[in-house]
Order: C-alpha cells, then sequence, then structure tokens
C-alpha cells in the first residue's frame, strides 16, 4: 500500500540541511577525521605558500581560503550529508509505502580487497568481508525490494510478515517506476533498517503513527 505525500513533508523527512544522524554517518571513525584533519593541514599550507607570491591585495582572499580549509574537518560531513540528501529531494513524487516483510537472511559480501606481501615475498591478495543484513519487504500489488545495510545485533528480532514502512520515491506521478527507496522502518520493535539515515525520524514516526491508526482495516487485509 502506497499512501502519497505532499511535496512540503517531503521536503520535511528528507531536509537539505542534514540531521544529525546524518552528520554522525559522514563523521565516520578515528580514521575518517584524521584524513580530513590532514587535508585541512595540506589546504592551509597551499594556500599560505601561495599568498607569499601574491600581491597585498589578494590577502583577504587568502585569509577566507584559508579559514574554510582550516575548517574542511569540521563542514566537510554537513557538504556531503547535504548532497546525498539532494539526490533524493530532486525526485517529483513521494509516497509512504506500507508492506511486510517477505524474507530475511544474512549474506557476506566483499567490500574491498588489500595486497600485503607474506613472509616469502610472495604477493597476497586479502579480501575484506562483512557481514549484512538482507530485507526483502513486499505487498500485495507484488511490488518487492531487498535492502541490503551492515549487520547489527538489534536486527535479530526482525521476523517475516511483520509490518514495514519506508518512503517510495519516482518521478511518475503513479509510481510506476519507483527509483529510490529510504531506510525501512519496522513498527513493531521500533526499530529502523538502513546504512544511510535518510529520514528524519521522529517525523517519519509520527506521520506512521497516524496513517496506521487510519489504515488498520486495510492493513490487516494485506496478510
Amino acid at each position: 500500500m502506497l499512501i502519497p505525500i505532499t511535496r512540503q513533508k517531503f521536503e520535511e523527512l528528507i531536509p537539505l540541511v542534514p540531521t544529525g544522524a546524518q552528520y554522525l554517518y559522514y563523521w565516520g571513525k578515528v580514521p575518517d577525521l584524521l584524513k580530513r584533519l590532514l587535508i585541512s593541514v595540506v589546504g592551509v599550507v597551499i594556500v599560505s605558500l601561495l599568498g607569499i607570491f601574491l600581491k597585498e591585495g589578494f590577502s583577504s582572499i587568502t585569509f577566507l581560503l584559508s579559514f574554510t580549509l582550516g575548517l574542511y574537518w569540521l563542514w566537510a560531513p554537513i557538504y556531503w550529508a547535504s548532497r546525498r540528501n539532494a539526490e533524493y529531494r530532486r525526485y517529483s513524487h513521494c509516497g509512504l509505502w506500507q508492506g511486510r516483510v517477505l524474507d530475511v537472511f544474512i549474506s557476506e559480501e566483499l567490500i574491498g580487497k588489500e595486497e600485503t606481501v607474506n613472509q616469502r615475498g610472495d604477493l597476497v591478495v586479502i579480501e575484506n568481508r562483512e557481514r549484512r543484513l538482507n530485507l526483502e519487504v513486499g505487498d500485495v500489488t507484488g511490488f518487492t525490494k531487498t535492502i541490503q545495510v551492515p549487520l547489527r545485533r538489534d536486527h535479530q528480532v526482525i521476523r517475516r510478515n511483520e509490518i514495514a514502512e519506508m518512503l517510495v520515491l519516482s518521478n511518475h506521478p503513479g509510481f510506476s517506476r519507483a527509483a529510490k527507496v529510504s531506510d525501512v522502518y519496522i513498527a513493531a520493535h521500533n526499530l529502523w533498517v538502513s546504512d544511510y539515515p535518510y529520514v528524519r525520524r521522529d517525523t517519519f514516526e509520527q506521520i506512521s503513527r497516524i496513517l496506521r491508526v487510519r489504515r488498520q482495516p486495510a492493513i490487516d487485509r494485506d496478510r
């Protein structure tokens, strides 16, 4: 079951200015922070060297560039999260989809390779694999979607036939083609299944509670 929502509500659910959860996603771990700090330091050094060779009239420009690059480590997560949100906001139609969990299983996926040399001097390729949750959802219309995310301990509570909800985005008014979907919300466990947190969750949960009360008879018929 798909319930179209207004453009205003859509932009509230996926804001242009990142939420705290979206900012933290791109903040990353310590290695990610160190990379951004390195970029900031290198950028400031380069601009400072350029400032030596430029005329005095460019001092304000070099100061502004140095200030901006010096804070790259802080504002970069905002920039990357905003870009990712903007990719979703460019779609003209959005609906709140309600269906069921059809299947849930775990797989191991290759996320990267590393080349190293063993004690004998031979080149060895090490495959980095990650356990992932595969969640298949669908409804009585035949629409199905499989979402794959990094496995977390709280995913073990998910069961087949539980109600699943998410946003579906499309450029077609009738949603004949679903271009993108958001993170999945399992209301029975107040659990979000996602990698990147696209949705402003407090707003989504509020809308979900209202629609669930209004549409409960229709949801029961989907069983």
